[in-house]
């Protein structure tokens, strides 16, 4: 059996064409990590219309490349989720002349992007002090599992182990089920979120009176941040939580039901959504009993009020429900699978769901949804092939003769 995806699910993908923002149009940044967080942090600059150069080992680039399968074309497909709008070139920067091109490169750089510990980030001559003393108002981002300084800064770290430090696999699943992890790499992508918001900040203060910035961000702290609610719950009230497949929120109601077919979620989140979703399932005497007028009198009768609302919904099917609650406005949802995500009709037509062409065919993206002025994301420059701009970018940032730049290929410099 063939793993690769079947080329229909590529080609009902919307295609998009559409040009660059240009908020970040004059920034220069330099992408030097792999795998996710740091690479999705780039990304998120890219979108925003930074010139991102990402910078991989020749011969094999960055780890993400080989992860799979799936792969479309021979691509790995979690490579094309964090890569877009960038230029790839090659260079063997722990060698001495490409360490040398590197400095030029860091030269004409705002931003810097390290995944490596400390340690290593000194022995490769890539931490801040020894960068920023090339560029002193160069913003220096340091991404990596446990910060740059502690007794773990040193540890390497994955997404699957900092979900584990965080505290979030521990309260994910049912309650007798094993600590899961989250379907995505949350860790990752919360971290490299708060890189790009973290690089903004810097770059709006560098503006403002010239200063560079060391941006220190921690996979396990980024992660554990997110979990905010939970921990400051324990801290302030004392109560440990525990695994319960999500049905121990603060708000009374707010979990997952049953319907004659399919589940559906169901966030009865205010007092005013409560009288909304008894209205909506034509029972209203049940808001106004006094006995469940606030959140925390439901609470003290959620068991009573869940195998309640449990009965009434498993009595029609869930499309029945989500017409009767999206009229109403009580916030209610089906728990699409990642095939119903792709297709999702609104999705598709905010123009979050697409594929971009390439010379490597047609590649499916997912949009940055943010918009600037009614604009998001430009799609005209796809992930880019390893080293696809070598020579373009050592020509023009590190004013490297081309001819010179076969030289370092047959050395594999480049």
């Amino acid at each position: 059996m063939s793993l690769e995806p079947p080329p229909a699910l590529i080609d009902t993908v919307p295609r998009k064409n559409t040009p660059s923002l240009d908020l970040l149009k004059d920034i220069r940044v330099l992408d030097l990590t792999s795998s996710i967080a740091g690479p999705y942090a780039a990304q998120l600059l890219a979108d925003m219309g930074a010139t991102v150069v990402k910078v991989e080992p020749p011969g094999k680039g960055d780890d993400v490349r080989a992860w799979g399968p799936p792969f479309l074309n021979g691509e790995s497909l979690w490579y094309l989720s964090v890569n877009r709008n960038k230029h790839s070139i090659t260079l063997d920067h722990a060698q001495p002349e490409g360490y040398a091109i590197l400095q030029k490169l860091v030269a004409q750089a705002d931003v810097v992007i390290v995944n490596l510990v400390p340690r290593i980030q000194r022995k490769l001559r890539l931490d801040v002090q020894t960068l920023s003393a090339l560029k002193p108002d160069l913003i220096h981002v340091s991404l990596t599992g446990f910060g740059c300084d502690g007794e773990r800064a040193d540890l390497p770290c994955y997404d699957l182990v900092a979900e584990g430090y965080s505290g979030v696999m521990e309260l994910t699943g049912e309650p007798d089920s094993p600590p899961q992890k989250i379907g995505t790499p949350a860790a990752d992508l919360l971290a490299g979120q708060d890189a790009a918001l973290a690089t903004l900040a810097a770059l709006h203060r560098r503006g403002r009176d010239g200063a560079g910035c060391a941006i220190d961000i921690s996979m396990v702290e980024s992660m554990t941040r997110f979990m905010s609610p939970r921990i400051l719950s324990y801290l302030g009230g004392g109560d440990l939580p525990q695994r319960s497949g999500g049905r121990d929120s603060v708000i009374a109601i707010y979990q997952v039901f049953d319907t004659a077919d399919k589940p559906i979620t169901l966030a009865l989140g205010n007092d005013a959504v409560w009288g909304r979703f008894w209205k909506a399932v034509g029972q209203p005497e049940v808001a106004q009993n006094a006995a469940f007028a606030t959140n925390a009198l439901r609470r003290a009768h959620r068991a009573a009020l869940v195998q309640q609302i449990a009965d009434l919904l498993a009595t029609r099917p869930r499309a029945h429900w989500l017409a009767i609650f999206a009229r109403e406005r009580v916030p209610a949802g089906p728990i699409q699978d990642v095939h119903e995500v792709a297709n999702d009709p609104s999705l598709s037509a905010r123009g979050f769901v697409y594929a971009v062409e390439s010379e490597r065919g047609a590649l499916p993206q997912m949009g940055l949804g943010i918009r600037f002025d009614g604009m998001s994301e430009g799609s005209t420059r796809p992930p880019p092939a390893l080293g696809a701009d070598t020579v373009k970018i050592l020509t023009q940032w590190a004013d490297v003769d081309p001819a010179h730049i076969e030289g370092l290929h047959a050395r594999q410099v480049v």
